[in-house]
């Protein structure tokens, strides 16, 4: 068996967290840029993760705030599982990954850091994307800034419209 480990990771997980649910606080600022909202849907919207395991991990969110795939109406999972095609496009589109995870930990067990609200992961791989620092030094290296990569996949959001 191959185990993965993320030790880069627990400076979110140890770190001091925002209060409230952030998937219903960032869609009703305006600062989309400043959130890392790249769309907003009816019923769900789409955001950059802030600690991402590759450059380009995205989130499709309901705007409900809900805990459980059993909560939401066929309206909300149509929408999530369209926004969710609509990141696999643009991130082929613009990032030209060699494949993706597409997934939801539902609660804290699950490696839920946020649990309360539901959501989905997408996050697009490539051949050799964990190097020699994250085996040596377990060190993570995101190649690109986060904002860069937002300014790069935002055009296609607002071309898939």
């Amino acid at each position: 068996m191959k185990v993965l480990w993320a030790p880069w990771r627990i400076e979110y997980i140890s770190g001091e967290k925002e209060k409230g649910c952030i998937f219903c606080e960032k869609p009703n600022d305006s600062k989309d840029r400043d959130n890392l909202i790249l769309y907003r849907g009816k019923l769900a919207f789409i955001i950059m993760n802030k600690y991402p395991y590759t450059s380009g991990h995205l989130m499709v969110v309901p705007y409900r705030h809900v805990q459980s795939l059993e909560e939401l109406n066929t309206d909300e999972l149509t929408e999530c599982m369209i926004l969710t095609v609509k990141c696999l496009k643009c991130l082929k589109k613009r990032l030209h990954p060699d494949g993706f995870n597409v997934g939801l930990n539902i609660g804290v067990v699950a490696s839920a850091s946020i649990d309360e609200h539901l959501h989905w992961h997408i996050v697009p791989r490539w051949a050799g994307d964990v190097g020699f620092m994250t085996i040596l030094e377990d060190i993570r290296v995101v190649p690109e800034h986060i904002l860069a990569t937002y300014d790069k996949l935002y055009p296609c959001f607002k071309e898939e419209e």
